[in-house]
């Protein structure tokens, strides 16, 4: 497409999804997807297929796709800084979108509109300022977040009785505002608490990716180049995990982008999920610190069975779908090994890489034992500067706020109802099962 519009292409889309959804409501409503026995319902409703997600799918051999398209292939294919590049975040956000590529021209235009939103009131830094500086990144981030909201579109748009067939349009207008935005609120939350509040400006000549990590204070062409893989990484995972769910579940009752989003963050900040990064990073600095730099591999077993042995997990590895290694994990990998080959924690990385999945198969509990994208992020933002791993949380949740976005555009688009699953008790289940044995 030659439109550099990324509003207008959704306009031309959106019809069309619309008459594709009836056609599917109409032909296959009735149709069984699966049967839901009650190890699904104790067990946090894993491998139930109960939600429409368009813009990403995880398979658990080939890892995520987007919109069809896997890692490697939006390397190759997405619009980079530089011909050889990573991934532009933009071009990502263009494809999770519209589901088509976008071109060089496309993804410059919505550069420039992302830059022109990404102003930020002084309420919002004063609202982060009430909080203590030794408040976690991620509750200082949620609460930007939070006090972004009255700037909501939708919400205006709602109280003055706009059409329902309407909705997805101020909508647009928040998520576009609210990814725009929250890079400059997260490097304010890092600038306050770690660089004593000097705040640094968007640069008008820098991208997305490429802004963020020089609001951090990072500008060494490296860490811009892993800022933009980092981001485009992490946008997506599904519907599935808790904070895509969480995002898209909050705002099935209307409530505003900014709302459904810091729901999403606050779920993306449990310790089981997002926070995860933060603990693998601290792990492999305690193996260090207690074993060396220099660890031999025995010695990396003994530790692995010793925190094992605690009753503690080896964080990074494993994923609820999954079954093979984490394709987020094995891009962050080939970066290293390009630009990063020598570096002490990388190479821990790689050692745990060949020690910590025989282990886990050993336990015999483990469906996947592979590691995933959690496992090398930390290592990467550590060897450029950012060290500080009770922050890498926010980079996360910057990065979610393209795929959460851009599903709940679509979630208006397609006019996806309030959710509202059916919940029993344990007398039900037992009484239910007593019956059908």
């Amino acid at each position: 497409s030659s439109n550099l519009d990324l509003r207008s292409e959704l306009q031309e889309l959106i019809p069309e999804q619309q008459e594709r959804l009836k056609k599917i409501k109409k032909e296959f409503g009735s149709f069984q997807l699966g049967n839901i026995n009650v190890d699904m319902v104790l067990g946090g409703m894993r491998g139930m297929t109960g939600l429409l997600w368009e813009t990403s799918l995880l398979d658990p051999e080939e890892g995520i796709r987007f919109r069809g398209f896997s890692i490697p292939e939006c390397q190759k294919l997405l619009p980079a800084a530089s011909a050889g590049a990573e991934p532009l975040p933009e071009g990502l956000l263009w494809l999770l979108l519209t589901g088509k590529v976008p071109s060089k021209e496309q993804v410059d235009a919505l550069s420039a509109d992302l830059r022109k939103r990404a102003s930020i009131p002084d309420h919002v830094y004063k609202t982060i300022d009430a909080l203590p500086i030794t408040a976690h990144p991620m509750t200082q981030f949620c609460t930007g977040v939070m006090a972004l909201q009255t700037r909501s579109e939708f919400q205006k748009a709602y109280e003055k009785g706009i059409h329902k067939s309407k909705f997805w349009e101020p909508t647009y207008e928040d998520c576009l505002s609210l990814i725009a935005q929250v890079p400059v609120v997260a490097a304010y939350v890092y600038r306050r608490m770690y660089k004593n509040g000097q705040v640094i400006p968007l640069d008008d000549s820098l991208d997305y990716g490429g802004n963020f990590a020089h609001m951090l204070g990072f500008d060494s062409p490296q860490m811009l180049e892993l800022m933009r893989l980092y981001v485009t990484i992490h946008s997506d995972h599904e519907g599935g995990n808790v904070s895509a769910h969480t995002g898209h579940l909050v705002g099935s009752p209307l409530s505003d982008p900014y709302l459904s989003f810091a729901a999403a963050l606050n779920g993306l900040a449990g310790p089981l999920h997002g926070l995860a990064n933060q603990e693998v990073l601290l792990w492999i600095k305690s193996v260090v610190d207690e074993c060396g730099e220099n660890i031999s591999t025995e010695q990396l077993k003994d530790y692995v069975w010793k925190t094992l042995n605690s009753g503690k997990v080896v964080p990074g590895f494993g994923l609820g779908v999954l079954r093979k290694t984490d394709p987020r994990y094995t891009c962050q990998r080939e970066f290293a090994l390009k630009h990063l080959p020598d570096d002490p924690f990388f190479q821990l990385v790689s050692k745990l890489y060949e020690v910590v999945p025989p282990i886990l198969l050993e336990l015999g509990k483990v469906k996947n034992p592979w590691p995933n994208v959690d496992a090398h992020s930390g290592v990467l933002l550590n060897h450029y500067g950012l060290t500080e791993a009770r922050y890498y949380t926010v980079l996360f949740g910057v990065s979610r706020s393209l795929g959460i976005c851009s599903q709940l555009i679509w979630d208006r688009a397609l006019g996806l109802p309030l959710e509202r699953p059916k919940s029993v008790t344990m007398e039900w289940l037992e009484k239910f099962c007593k019956r059908r044995a």
